[in-house]
């Protein structure tokens, strides 16, 4: 899933499995998608099963809007590493970090079934824990958002040498 336009192909990510830590890795998605002809970009928590990122949200709002009207999304999740300094702003200053990029379709869940099955691999992505329970109105109460993702990039600064 390499991405052929990458000005410093020294810097990019190719490895799925290392795509996918970093994702795994990251405790924030960020969601861009279009509401009418602008761009909107929402952060968010999330879960990554293979190719499908799990989202949850409120039932009613801009999101879900946005996501009815146009599903075609671009998702970012980044992981700062850390930062280098030195005397030099221009030579010795830079950020060390890690990110991916995914293009993608969002589908809003209805199943009760699927809904519970992304909201523990949620919770399971933030407490490590499996044994969540959930009541129906708990469930009934949340939209949940599924991306299949088409594409993932992955970056990496500065390369690793």
């Amino acid at each position: 899933m390499a991405d052929p336009g990458m000005r410093r192909g020294d810097k990019e990510i190719v490895d799925p499995e290392e795509l996918h830590r970093i994702l795994d890795e990251a405790m924030v998605i960020h969601l861009g998608m279009l509401d009418g002809e602008r761009p909107y970009v929402v952060p968010l928590n999330f879960a990554r099963e293979g190719n499908e990122v799990w989202l949850h949200c409120a039932k009613a709002g801009r999101k879900l809007d946005c996501l009815r009207a146009a599903p075609a999304v671009c998702v970012e999740a980044d992981r700062f590493l850390k930062l280098q300094t030195g005397p030099s702003a221009c030579d010795d200053w830079t950020s060390h970090y890690e990110s991916v990029i995914g293009f993608g379709t969002a589908e809003i869940v209805e199943d009760a079934d699927v809904k519970l099955h992304a909201l523990r691999a949620i919770m399971r992505k933030y407490s490590e824990r499996d044994d969540w329970e959930f009541t129906d109105a708990s469930v009934e109460g949340i939209a949940v958002v599924r991306i299949r993702l088409d594409s993932l990039t992955g970056k990496r600064s500065p390369a690793r040498g």
